[in-house]
This record gives C-alpha cells, sequence and structure tokens, in this order.
C-alpha cells in the first residue's frame, strides 16, 4: 500500500490550540482549503473535530493527531490508543505518533502501530534523534519526522530547523523522511529537501499568525529600543 500523497513537497499543519485566537469556528478548515489552493500536498491537525472537517474541507490527505496532556508524563502526541481510535475513526490517512525514547514508549508502540496498520492507515513516527528514527521504522513506521527534535532534552536545543537529523535519517532509514520544526522560510524548505527529505511540513510560519505577527513585533520592537544591530539600525 503506497502512501497517498501525489509527490513530493509542502503539508501544511493546520493546528490551534484551546488557548489561541484561532481555535474552533471552523477556522482550521479555511486554513486548509488555503493552504490546498497554494498548492500543499497535504495537511497534518490536531484532534479528531479537526480532521473530520478537514476531509470534508479539502482533497488533501490527512495527518491527524491527538495533542493530549497526561500528569507526569512529557508525551502528548496521539500517546495512547483512545488517542489513535479517535483520529482513524475520524478518517485521517496518516496518525502521527510520539516515538521517542522516553517513559518506556515502545512497549506501547507495537500495539499502536498495528492498531492503525489494521485500519488501513499509515504511522508517522515524530522523533528528536537519529536513532529514534532508527527504531520507529523497525517498529513499522511508515515515515519519519523531525518533529521533536529540540523537544527532548537530549535532542539539539537550537533556533533553526535541524538539517543534520533530516540529512543523517535520509540516509539511515528505507522509508520517507519528513523535516519539520522551526521551519520559518521557503528557502529553508527547499535547504530540507536538498538534505533528503520527502516532505517538508510547515505550520506556525503559515497557520499561526500570532507567532508571525510576534516575529514582526520582536525586530521592530528592539530597533526602536536601539537594541537592535548597528547593520539594521544603518539600513534605515
Amino acid at each position: 500500500m503506497s502512501l497517498p500523497f501525489r509527490e513530493r513537497g509542502l503539508i501544511v499543519s493546520c493546528q490551534a490550540l484551546p488557548d489561541e485566537p484561532l481555535y474552533g469556528a471552523g477556522v482550521m478548515g479555511m486554513m486548509a482549503k488555503a493552504a490546498e489552493m497554494a498548492g500543499a500536498i497535504g495537511i497534518r491537525t490536531n484532534g479528531a473535530d479537526d480532521v473530520r472537517l478537514i476531509k470534508s474541507s479539502v482533497g488533501l490527505p490527512v495527518i491527524g493527531l491527538n495533542k493530549r496532556s497526561i500528569a507526569g508524563s512529557d508525551v502528548f502526541i496521539t500517546p495512547e490508543l483512545a488517542d489513535v481510535e479517535a483520529i482513524v475513526s475520524a478518517g485521517a490517512e496518516i496518525v502521527a505518533l510520539d516515538m521517542t525514547d522516553r517513559e518506556n514508549r515502545y512497549d506501547k508502540l507495537p500495539g499502536l502501530v498495528k492498531y492503525i496498520h489494521d485500519a488501513g492507515a499509515f504511522v508517522m513516527a515524530d522523533v528528536s534523534t537519529l536513532e529514534e528514527g532508527m527504531r520507529a521504522e523497525a517498529v513499522g513506521a511508515d515515515l519519519i519526522s523531525s518533529t521533536l527534535s529540540g523537544y527532548t532534552p537530549y535532542s539539539p536545543q537550537q533556533e533553526t530547523p535541524d538539517f543534520e537529523l533530516v540529512r543523517q535519517l535520509s540516509r539511515s532509514v528505507r522509508v520517507p523522511v519528513v523535516a519539520e520544526g522551526r521551519i520559518w522560510s521557503p528557502e529553508e524548505a527547499v535547504t530540507a529537501l536538498k538534505c533528503g527529505a520527502t516532505y517538508v511540513v510547515v505550520g506556525s510560519a503559515i497557520t499561526r499568525p500570532q507567532l508571525i505577527a510576534a516575529r514582526y513585533a520582536e525586530k521592530m520592537g528592539a530597533w526602536l529600543n536601539g537594541t537592535a544591530g548597528a547593520a539594521d539600525r544603518d539600513r534605515s
């Protein structure tokens, strides 16, 4: 069974959390439609409701996940079977799972992967290191993504995309590699492809306007307050 994407390219992450201004009211469906019009080949979204909404709004494959905080746990991307069941039932072609080496995660993963495959869907492994990616492939993941690099204490803590992880994964696994995380420009997305990514997921830079606006406000505030570098101030 082949992955549902028609070609290599851009996957847009359309997500909003309950404390964000675009949460609810069908907004993510409109975001997904805009992404489709722009040429995206797929959508990544959070929660069964938005999976259903987006499946009814666009003709693109959907990567679904369920972000859920559990007391005492750092794993929140589709953590348990109930989360998997909800995303599969909502119609996602691909289910994203946290496949990091935390909290005995690998004891649960074979059962979660089997459920997803038995339902006719695919598994996207969100990892933070090369070792996790290789182990995820061995467990049965159909795609490996750099999503969680920087979100585990033992992975590189950096503001830029983890291109090195994308490069290492593309050389070490047989399944498609996805670049995701801190990709803020088209140029960075192209760099990810050059590093071997089959697909590139971009979220905040496209679908979270409060973060996009904050980057402008921060840069402009630094200039106005006299804390910008001399080179930036000379451009005035």
